[in-house]
């Protein structure tokens, strides 16, 4: 029996991971191959997974911790998504917080599932907004330097960057951040990529084919400072229903209600790393998104539709305490809600700061 290939795409929170690979599958697919997805998060109800599962994918979820604490739930997911028809090739988007993926996913996989697994080159997408200011040493680059530890390290261990959203940055800015990632980052090809509109992505395809050393920069990570970054960021997913008598415009409610929570955040001084939000009605489902505190919320997958009912998934990571998180995202929940003509009724919201990283296996060498 051939191997499954195994696609992991890191990067940041709100790099562009969720779209990206939702092309990545879409081409896979056209080649005439079975592809499976796994989503990875802290907690449960990831936007992400919806995301994906309305878009009609094969997706599963390692909830409650990162691949790597988590390595035999990513296994078992596989061969979940596996046992009805096995895919060809299985992609995966780790926790955008995470590094440490080459020696606690990649290697692992390598060692133990030899047989079952062929490994794709490991490519990390790099987030502009966040990237140019941390690349270029400002002084504000939006995050704590423990936090901004995480980020460069991410890069440090991948194979290749994905230098997303071309299609929206200054020409100059694009040349500014891919000499800033061959200057910073030497020996790790750097593939300019728009995920929503496709451009560089039959390079990627093509780079992802490839066999060979790949998988082999093992970082050094002092465990300590990122703990201490990733726990410097408040983690909510809430789940809601949105209900009202009359039609409302389900767009016009997400956007409303990222936009009522990125003013609140700023006001507040709390720094974003990204901001998400779903609604799934019977006419149709959207998906708004903000990946910081300094760009505006967007509209990355409209709708179109106007409904009275939604069931709502919010997603926000925000450097600030997650009991205030929550009263903020209810805040702005209820009053995007209100300015649509509709109430919000809270299921189950999560709040906290992530633990501490125990992987399960963490291989410097390859071997056990």
């Amino acid at each position: 029996m051939s191997t499954i290939r195994f696609v992991m795409i890191g990067g940041f929170l709100g790099a562009g991971k969720t779209t990206s690979i939702a092309r990545l599958a879409r081409m896979y697919q056209q080649r005439g191959h079975k592809v499976g997805i796994v989503t990875n998060d802290q907690a449960t109800d990831l936007v992400d997974t919806h995301t994906l599962r309305e878009q009609g994918f094969n997706v599963g979820e390692v909830p409650g911790a990162c691949f790597c604490c988590n390595f035999n739930e990513l296994t078992a997911t596989v061969d979940r998504i596996s046992a009805g028809e096995r895919p060809d090739v299985i992609l995966t988007e780790p926790v955008g917080s995470c590094t440490d993926l080459v020696a606690t996913v990649i290697r692992p996989l390598q060692s133990l599932f030899e047989s079952k697994f062929s490994i794709a080159p490991y490519g990390v997408i790099l987030k502009p907004s966040h990237g140019l200011r941390i690349l270029s040493g400002q002084e504000k680059a939006g995050f704590s330097p423990k936090a901004e530890y995480i980020f460069r390290k991410q890069i440090e261990e991948a194979d290749f960057i994905l230098l997303n959203r071309i299609d929206e940055l200054p020409s100059a800015t694009v040349e500014e951040l891919t000499q800033l990632l061959e200057t910073q980052f030497p020996g790790r090809p750097v593939i300019q990529v728009s995920a929503r509109t496709g451009a560089g992505f039959d390079e990627l395809c093509e780079f992802l084919d490839q066999s060979g050393m790949f998988g082999r920069r093992v970082i050094e990570l002092d465990y300590d400072v990122y703990a201490e970054g990733e726990a410097e960021l408040g983690w909510l997913n809430s789940s809601l229903t949105v209900a009202a008598d009359d039609l409302f415009a389900l767009d016009s409610l997400l956007v409303g209600i990222i936009d009522r929570l990125r003013d609140r955040l700023e006001a507040l001084g709390a720094e974003t790393a990204h901001l998400k939000t779903i609604g799934m009605a019977d006419e149709g489902h959207g998906v708004a998104n903000l990946v910081s505190s300094f760009t505006p919320a967007e509209l990355s997958l409209a709708s179109d539709c106007e409904t009275k009912s939604a069931h709502v998934i919010v997603n926000a990571r925000v450097a600030m305490d997650p009991a205030e998180l929550e009263r903020e995202v209810e805040a702005a929940v209820t009053d995007a809600a209100a300015s649509v003509g509709a109430t919000a009724k809270f299921q189950q919201t999560q709040s906290f700061r992530p633990g501490r990283p125990v992987p399960t296996h963490r291989l410097v060498q390859l071997g056990l």
